[in-house]
């Protein structure tokens, strides 16, 4: 049967997933350094979760476009800023709140513009909505920085929508003020949708003073604005499948009521999850402050190993759960990544799975267990 074009020409995994399965199934003991899923992370979760999760409400089936009304006001509380109930919908996922938004905006053909280094999920979700990704990479001096001119100069006829991932994954990176009101002047001018997510936003780590921590500071921005957000990072619980996007600006009304449409087709969000909201994030100041305790502690570890090795360094995290380690190129990130899953049993990210456009980056997770994480590192960094 000949499948669509919007899907892979090839199932076949890269050549480090390929060795870590072979590895594992041979009984070989893994390192890893990649940790993303925070329920594998060994954090302890307060009972209240299971049992608003097992609320009455959950037998009534109530389907809205929207959401539910009490899952909306307690995200909206937990923004701040103003945000209004009513302005915020409810996801399964943030990847679906993106297939929802290139739905309502964008026909086949329309292209979406990604600054790069960023998740690798974008190409896809805008190839299966018969979008077209289109990168603008990012340069580094004292940090990663936006390619403002670039962005400006990757605008054609075709172009729906601008996404801006703040912090950064997984440089780590806050939007500066100056790259705000120019992502929002671009947006203004060439009626764009500005799509940013924030799921890491409330992780801040090394971030100066001046960065913008949420987007959702500006409560009147000139272009319209859609913020994702959702359980998996604020609340760590990527499993009770919920997330939402917030809109704001100019344009919106028609926006909202395009998707709320869309999420009619759907109703994909379960009676649990939106009962369950307003406990988990009750519960999710107390889970975050484990996490930055443990990247802090991570953190810490990897600079006294780098101290010794002035060859080898970290760049700055501002936010989030990952950290670059700078290394000299002398092979592929994917070639240093493999050999050091085969002699040393560490799982690293090379650089290029997140579109990082030069050689010479791993990116590690500080959400790994700090034993494993210290074991870790330092079998890496003697090996590099």
């Amino acid at each position: 049967m000949r499948l669509s074009s919007r899907l892979p020409s090839s199932h076949e995994p890269n050549a480090l997933s390929a060795a870590l399965a072979a590895r594992r199934d041979s009984g070989g003991a893994v390192l890893d350094l990649t940790v993303s899923n925070p329920t594998e992370a060994g954090f302890p979760f307060p009972a209240g979760i299971l049992a608003a999760l097992a609320a009455p409400e959950v037998l009534r089936y109530a389907p809205g476009g929207a959401g539910a009304k009490a899952a909306q006001e307690a995200i909206a509380a937990h923004h701040g800023h103003g945000v209004d109930p009513a302005g915020v919908l409810l996801t399964a996922s943030t990847s679906e709140a993106y297939s929802w938004l290139f739905k309502a905006v964008g026909d086949p053909g329309d292209e979406v513009l990604v600054p790069s280094p960023s998740y690798p999920l974008f190409e896809w979700l805008a190839r299966l909505e018969g979008l077209v990704a289109r990168p603008v990479p990012a340069f580094f001096h004292e940090g990663w920085r936006l390619d403002l001119q670039g962005l400006e100069e990757a605008c054609t006829a075709r172009t729906k929508a601008l996404v801006v991932v703040n912090p950064n994954n997984p440089t780590g990176q806050f939007l500066a003020p100056e790259e705000w009101a120019a992502l929002t002047d671009l947006c203004a001018r060439r009626k764009l949708l500005l799509i940013v997510d924030e799921v890491f936003a409330d992780y801040a780590l090394e971030a100066p003073a001046d960065r913008l921590r949420t987007v959702l500071a500006s409560r009147s921005p000139p272009c319209a604005l859609a913020v994702l957000s959702g359980l998996s990072k604020v609340a760590l619980l990527p499993q009770v499948k919920l997330a939402w996007l917030i809109l704001r600006g100019q344009g919106t009304a028609s926006l909202q009521e395009g998707l709320e449409f869309v999420a009619d087709q759907f109703l994909s969000v379960s009676a649990s999850a939106q009962a369950a909201a307003a406990a988990a994030l009750a519960a999710a100041p107390a889970l975050r402050a484990r996490v930055l305790a443990r990247a802090r502690t991570n953190l810490a570890v990897l600079d006294r190993g780098l101290a010794l090795r002035p060859g080898l360094q970290r760049l700055p995290v501002e936010g989030g759960w990952s950290v670059l380690l700078r290394r000299p190129a002398v092979d592929t990130d994917e070639a240093c990544a493999l050999r050091l899953l085969e002699t040393e049993g560490v799982l690293v990210h090379p650089g290029h799975f997140f579109d990082i456009p030069s050689e010479g980056f791993l990116v590690l997770s500080l959400l790994t267990r700090e034993p494993d994480f210290a074991e870790g590192t330092d079998r890496l960094l003697r090996a590099l």
